[in-house]
């Protein structure tokens, strides 16, 4: 069994796809597992379409090694997304 950094994930059965996303995102979280990256800047930085990156986000969800919360300004208008990282262990 693989050991490190994200030994957990490689052995989930997920599209390359949801393996590179999470990597992504785990990678620019803070200490509780969270950020907020746009899909575009994840799709940019990636090299993958739009729409991938949606399905390899909603992979992770299902997975369960993944949250998603929209958030709000304070007039009401959307912010971006956050995304939280759900430990598996």
């Amino acid at each position: 069994m693989p050991t490190g950094y994200f030994s957990d994930i490689y052995t989930k059965e997920l599209p390359h796809r949801a393996k590179t996303v999470y990597m992504y995102l785990k990678d620019r979280s803070d200490k509780n597992g969270q950020c907020y990256p746009a899909i575009g800047t994840i799709a940019r930085e990636l090299h993958l379409s739009r729409r991938t990156v949606e399905r390899a986000i909603n992979d992770l969800i299902c997975a369960g090694l993944l949250k998603k919360e929209q958030r709000w300004r304070e007039n009401g208008g959307r912010s971006s997304l956050l995304y939280t990282l759900v430990d598996s262990n």
